[in-house]
């Protein structure tokens, strides 16, 4: 009987919704030295010495930088890292996590 009830792949992709992405976003402070904001980009978030210095002057300057678009779970193991590190090194950076579109 195999030709009971079966969806065909057409119709079970219209139920499928792409998983929600995440922002990881890092958060200016008064404490946290630039070449640390720069080593967790490229030590976390794996970004290029070139990026990750462009990111850390977005953060600088402008109060917060995009470090990268993740699923939740990746955004939030990313946000625990950069804490966790952050802790050790004595730094106050903070980092959250937005839905984007």
């Amino acid at each position: 009987m195999a030709t009971q009830h079966r969806q065909s792949a057409d119709e079970s992709a219209i139920k499928l919704r792409p998983p929600r992405k995440y922002g990881v976003f890092l958060l200016n402070d008064d404490y946290t030295t630039m070449d640390f904001v720069a080593q967790v980009l490229t030590e976390v978030f794996f970004l290029s010495e070139d990026r990750a210095f462009a990111v850390m002057l977005l953060v600088h300057h402008e109060g917060k930088g995009l470090c990268g678009t993740f699923t939740r779970d990746v955004a939030q193991t990313k946000q625990a890292q950069v804490h966790r590190r952050a802790a050790d090194a004595g730094f106050p950076l903070k980092c959250t996590i937005e839905e984007v579109s």
